[in-house]
């Protein structure tokens, strides 16, 4: 096991930011380009029956959607543990970046259903080595904290949403208009260069960031009681699954009841593992607020994430099916809705990174908590549009792209105000010992919102057509709900972050 302390080193910077924060960047630039591509087709290919896609009902596919992004987050908690822990961040994310690639090259191979899902499981598992390392380490550049790694990640979160846009371009032309393995293929092409991009520019410009390890004496320590836990909270687990199989409650043997026990098994395993660092993670008493500030944050995130992954599955049917599509005569895929939140992304990540700056500058609080309730009403203000847009398609007629458009537009705001702040927060408030576990946690929090959205886009089949409205209000009411609760709280959970901001 290697331990390797951190090397005084001067770091070459570009525009006042090391130059590691760019090459991370182009990493997550690249690796987000193929997870997003791919999965701007991947329902279509699902429910597809006549392209030589996979022939799902919507049900089915939707499920089988929500459990594969569902599982590319949750296996961030493993991946952060094995970096923390074994491996490192760097090598976490080389040998990830392997993974996931090779996954794409097998979903490039037209195949039956058994490959394919191989191929599925392959890019899930790998993405969960890279995602909370690759994040990790934008926190160890900014050791000084405050408003400039906050400006930080708003910067590498452009890196997220250049990779989307690229990659919904170019995987959704090729999938919907050449064919479904082409738009797969090229997802494998640009990890390769993510991979490339990552060794060839990392050892010069990271230093010896993304080197450490947990020290062995810490971890043997905690191994015991750790383990001890660890078996109990598997027992209970299967216990619970096991009672909502035998009494009805599920039926694991189809897509969506499998997609359920998953839902019920991400929410375990975060309340179980967030319960088990505050006793027995042999935290102080700052210590133990913080991570509790942190489980509040992971809330609303997996709330948040519930209504914003609608993108890849509900809103994809609709704009596939409700949405005007012809534009001067050439008919638009209609997964090219997806990359109006990376643009906007692009065009307001800047402003927002700017704004943060300006206000800590002059002394003008806007607490993290304040900017996450924020982010949950403008998630329901987005739906409030779709609930009319929902309500013309029901009289027949193909509704304007404008209200996609303005909601995706929301959509961003929502982000910008929620995800690099929550990234930049789990690094700030995060035990030493504990980085890349907290931050494998915060992306169970996706994990968990990817999920529901699956089950939610399921109803969205020619049969359900009237519920539209209904469903796309029920999402809007929850996240204003949740967003006023938040703000209620504002101040004692600022309280708790201890001084960090």
């Amino acid at each position: 096991m290697e331990i390797t302390a951190e090397k005084p080193i001067k770091q070459a910077t570009l525009f006042g930011h090391p130059m590691g924060l760019f090459v991370l960047f182009f990493t997550e630039m690249w690796e987000r380009f193929s997870y997003y591509g791919m999965r701007a087709i991947l329902l279509l290919f699902l429910i597809d029956n006549v392209r030589g896609g996979m022939g799902l009902t919507e049900a089915d596919g939707a499920a089988i959607y929500g459990i594969y992004t569902a599982s590319v987050y949750l296996l961030s908690l493993p991946g952060g543990w094995l970096a923390d822990n074994i491996l490192g961040q760097r090598k976490s994310i080389f040998y990830g970046g392997m993974v996931i690639m090779l996954g794409h090259i097998i979903l490039a191979i037209p195949s039956g259903p058994s490959l394919f899902y191989l191929g599925l499981s392959t890019v899930a598992i790998g993405t969960g080595m890279l995602k909370p390392n690759i994040s990790s380490i934008v926190g160890e550049l900014y050791p000084e904290g405050g408003a400039r790694k906050d400006a930080a990640f708003s910067i590498f979160y452009m890196g997220i949403n250049t990779g989307s846009l690229l990659g919904i371009s170019v995987v959704g032309y090729l999938g919907q208009k050449v064919g479904w393995h082409y738009g797969f293929g090229a997802a494998a092409i640009a990890m390769a260069l993510g991979i490339i991009t990552f060794r060839t520019f990392g050892p010069r410009y990271l230093g010896d960031h993304g080197n450490f390890v947990a020290p062995v004496a810490a971890a043997q320590g905690q191994s015991s009681s750790g383990n001890r836990s660890l078996l109990l909270f598997l027992v209970v687990v299967v216990a619970i699954l096991a009672t909502l199989q035998l009494t009805g409650v599920l039926d694991m043997t189809t897509a969506q009841g499998l997609a359920q026990a998953m839902g019920a098994i991400i929410s375990l395993i975060a309340v179980g593992y967030f319960l088990y660092i505050l006793i027995a993670g042999g935290l102080d008493t700052v210590e133990k607020k913080r991570v509790t500030v942190l489980f509040v944050f992971f809330i609303a995130a997996a709330a948040y994430w519930a209504g914003n992954e609608q993108q890849g599955s509900s809103l994809q049917i609709f704009a596939d099916r409700y949405t005007e599509l012809n534009l001067f005569g050439w008919e638009m895929p209609s997964s090219w809705f997806q990359n109006l939140n990376p643009a906007f992304i692009l065009l307001f990540s800047p402003v927002l990174a700017g704004l943060w700056v300006f206000l800590a500058n002059r002394k003008i609080s806007y607490p993290v908590p304040a900017k996450m309730a924020t982010s949950l009403i403008l998630l329901g203000i987005a739906y409030i549009v779709m609930v009319v847009a929902a309500k013309i398609a029901l009289t027949g007629e193909r509704t304007s792209p404008l209200y996609l458009s303005l909601t995706y537009f929301f959509f961003t705001l929502a982000e910008l105000f929620l995800s690099p702040v929550g990234l930049s927060s789990f690094s700030k408030l995060s035990p030493k010992r504990y980085t890349s576990q907290l931050m494998g946690l915060w992306f169970v929090g996706s994990s968990l919102g990817n999920l529901i959205a699956g089950l939610f886009a399921g109803g969205f089949d020619e049969k359900n057509v009237q519920q539209m409205p209904q469903l796309f209000q029920s999402v809007a009411y929850f996240s204003l709900g949740f967003g006023v609760l938040l703000l209620l709280f504002v101040k004692p959970l600022k309280k708790w972050m201890g001084g960090i901001d």
